[in-house]
């Protein structure tokens, strides 16, 4: 059976009698996605104002992460950065996720000096020291606060997202490859907003290339 994790300050605790004085708890969303931007958060919650029910932003309601965002907005020190569809393309999807994480918490307004980063792989360049935590957003309170960060703010942009290009799902599939989206790739084409290195799209760029031809 899998083993079921409720996030702690644990990490944080550990981290801080080790002497770090800041911790941030760091996640991106949207790395599977054929369309829009990888984003990520960096957020340092205050030990006496952590808020109830932080968990892994995938096992969780809309309606409760968007709660809990905007407590988290109000509580905490939050970071938020993006890595573009051009950036995924030039430079691939796993280095624009670490490049994002970079930019969160660069941006935070109070330098931390110790990262809790979900994940197995320590983004390079990072601005200070941490750790990778495997399954990090439902271990760590710091790494689910930032992981519902992350996950409301892109879900938003997706929506606008698609007001400017409907018919492909956005505001429910927030860009993955679901079947509606799939059928408008190919009825509709590629926008300014898909990632262009990624198979589907790519497949459907390469075989438009083939019929003009």
């Amino acid at each position: 059976m899998a083993e079921i994790f409720i996030p702690d300050f644990e990490f944080e605790r550990t981290a801080l009698a080790n002497g770090a004085t800041i911790v941030a708890g760091v996640d991106e969303v949207g790395r599977g996605p054929l369309a829009g931007p990888v984003t990520a958060a960096a957020v340092i919650l205050k030990p006496n104002a952590i808020p109830e029910g932080l968990n892994d932003s995938k096992k969780l309601t809309a309606k409760r992460r968007q709660a809990l965002y905007e407590v988290l907005m109000e509580t905490a020190d939050v970071s938020i950065a993006h890595a573009s569809v051009e950036e995924i393309d030039e430079i691939n999807i796993l280095e624009a996720s670490h490049l994002a994480m970079r930019r969160a918490l660069a941006g935070l307004g109070r330098a931390a000096d110790y990262a809790l980063v979900d994940g197995n792989r320590m983004p390079r360049d990072m601005p200070c020291a941490g750790e990778t935590i495997i399954k990090g957003d439902a271990r760590s309170v710091s790494i689910a606060a930032a992981s519902i960060v992350a996950k409301t703010v892109r879900d938003a942009l997706m929506v606008d997202l698609a007001q400017q290009h409907p018919g492909y799902g956005w505001e429910t599939n927030a860009g993955y490859g679901s079947k509606t989206h799939l059928e408008a790739l190919r009825n509709l084409g590629v926008t300014p907003h898909h990632r262009r290195s990624f198979k589907p799209v790519h497949n459907i760029l390469y075989q438009a290339k083939t019929v003009s031809h």
